[in-house]
């Protein structure tokens, strides 16, 4: 392989339901910077069948935009995605991609490092350029979460990388910006003859998606059992939040998988993140420390949680936390 005929950076970008999805400007920000330390072009491919407002993408940094559009990508399968992706790439030969750790980029992006022969590494914290030898630097948690790795892909192009939904801001808007977009349809290659989409099923465990939150309530072992987690589950309701949990709790089964933060579940970043009985662990304060502000309540005065909180109230949960819902109830009636 000549790695030099491979040149820029791409993002994966997601739809859905034909809008762009928050996760693409959160990679557009990644992906901006990379292009400007190695001084070229930053692309995004987005796949689909009908997708709205591309010109957003070019105001959030990307300077060419791909949209392979065919019915057959209206929805998510691993076959179609991952044939469109490899056909663009081949084509347009960019020698970085980087997509987001979300279900589409931990489904497709290993069967499309398998297809060209390259390297991928997952679940990176951390995404910079070596200006010496001008290829990618991947950093990721190591060793349940106690060292840092960092990976390099130096004799196989495209270098590829998923990160973490919510581990960056969103690239911001900039009016003055232009780029070009191209459409591609790659026709009866996107077929799939061995997979159907069926249906779409929501968690019903989750009435406000903790990755999407603006304010998630999670609990800790220091709840003491599932009578006692339930108080992190009221808290949520009163402040129409979405419910978040450590390692610990999910694994005593006081809530489900889908719900767990940190390096071993999900990444978050919302405005507003309260901590209950959660010791503050690497492994979980991996998943929620780029939260706006961090509020935590914990009786022991020395937790590691209250090291990156904004707010610590040192107390029992179960006092504290009723009194605080009561006090909110009340604002909310106007009491």
């Amino acid at each position: 392989m000549d790695v030099k005929e491979y040149r820029g950076v791409m993002v994966l970008g997601e739809q859905r339901n034909g809008t762009i999805h928050r996760v693409t400007f959160e990679l557009l920000n990644r992906g901006r910077s990379l292009a400007d330390k190695l001084g070229v072009e930053l692309s995004c491919a987005i796949l689909g069948d009908r997708v709205d407002d591309l010109g957003e993408v070019i105001l959030r940094g990307a300077d060419k935009v791909y949209h392979v559009c065919s019915q057959d990508l209206a929805t998510f399968l691993p076959g179609p995605y991952t044939r469109a992706l490899v056909q663009l790439i081949q084509e347009e030969k960019p020698e970085i991609i980087i997509a987001a750790a979300t279900t589409t980029g931990r489904t497709v992006m290993p069967l499309v490092a398998a297809r060209l022969g390259t390297g991928l590494t997952a679940d990176c914290t951390y995404l910079d350029i070596d200006p010496e030898e001008r290829i990618l630097l991947q950093t990721r948690p190591a060793i349940g979460g106690n060292i840092m790795a960092t990976i390099k892909t130096p004799f196989t192009r495209p270098q590829m990388a998923t990160v973490r939904p919510r581990s960056t801001r969103p690239a911001p808007r900039d009016e003055s910006r232009t780029g070009e977009i191209t459409v591609k349809n790659y026709g009866d290659m996107l077929v799939s003859l061995t997979e159907r989409f069926l249906e779409f099923m929501a968690d019903p465990s989750q009435e406000v998606n903790i990755q999407d939150a603006d304010i998630i309530v999670s609990g800790g072992k220091g709840l003491k059992n599932r009578e006692g987690f339930k108080l992190v589950e009221e808290l949520a309701r009163v402040l129409g939040a979405g419910v978040g949990a450590t390692r610990d709790a999910v694994e005593l089964g006081w809530i489900s998988y889908s719900h767990q933060i940190g390096l071993s579940g999900k990444t978050v970043s919302p405005k507003l993140y309260i901590a209950v009985g959660i010791s503050g662990k690497v492994q979980h304060l991996a998943g929620m420390q780029t939260s706006e502000t961090i509020v935590a309540i914990n009786k022991d005065p020395d937790a590691q949680i209250f090291q990156v909180a904004d707010f610590g109230i040192v107390g029992d949960a179960f006092e504290v936390v009723p009194e605080l819902i009561d006090a909110l109830k009340k604002l909310r009636t106007g009491a």
